[in-house]
């Protein structure tokens, strides 16, 4: 893994779809970042759980639909595996149905992009996504808005009881994809503050990521359509 200097490693990445000519694209725009590195390429589901097992990345580009393997699956096999904890997976795809969105999420993707989204969008998402923070495309969450503001209203989450009404705050937010540095500004605290209030938050919900914690909000009722 390349240093970047102070002790600071690149962030690894791992390419996953079953277009060469993408894999090669999206390889070039991520090395383009001097903290970005790319540490492997896989064109299969199958191929990319092997492959992340090999090498273990920090972030995953993980492509929905491919052959020998979808995406999703491949997301919740290294989800779950506990030697790959500290990998991330960042969903890539020309689609964006519901059963591909929730799936993704489901399978425990910390945030999924379009692929007509801007370089300098994607290269943001893969930091974003490594620090622990998760991205979404505007089209995937006006989705996830009209998906739980049509459903009957639901029981609270449990264990969201227990949350203090600053956590709350911050679960709100975090639920309508706001960073850290928007949290901050929106409840007026520093950003140790919401990274302190995120870490009770992902403890108290036992939420793998921040990903899990936009559901929970969902799921909650928490975030509405206004």
């Amino acid at each position: 893994m390349t240093d970047l200097g102070y002790g600071r490693p690149a962030i690894s990445v791992l390419i996953v779809d079953d277009q060469p000519l993408l894999r090669h694209s999206l390889a070039i725009l991520v090395e383009g970042s001097p903290d970005l590195e790319v540490v492997g390429e896989a064109a299969t589901g199958r191929e990319a759980v092997r492959l992340a097992r090999k090498v273990v990345p920090d972030v995953i580009l993980m492509d929905i639909r491919m052959t020998d393997g979808d995406g999703i699956e491949a997301t919740r096999s290294i989800t779950a595996d506990p030697s790959l904890a500290t990998c991330r997976v960042l969903v890539l795809s020309m689609f964006e149905l519901d059963e591909y969105v929730y799936g993704a999420l489901r399978a425990g993707a910390g945030g999924f992009l379009l692929k007509d989204a801007q370089p300098d969008q994607l290269v943001d998402a893969i930091r974003r996504t490594h620090a622990g923070e998760s991205l979404f495309a505007p089209a995937i969450l006006i989705r996830l808005v009209e998906c739980y503001v049509n459903r009957p209203a639901a029981s609270p989450v449990r264990r969201l009881d227990a949350l203090t009404e600053r956590e709350t705050e911050v679960l709100t937010l975090v639920g309508r994809g706001l960073s850290n540095d928007e949290i901050a500004t929106a409840l007026t605290i520093s950003i140790k503050t919401v990274k302190t209030h995120i870490g009770n938050l992902l403890a108290k919900l036992r939420a793998r990521d921040r990903a899990q914690l936009v559901i929970a909000a969902y799921e909650s009722g928490l975030v509405s359509r206004s």
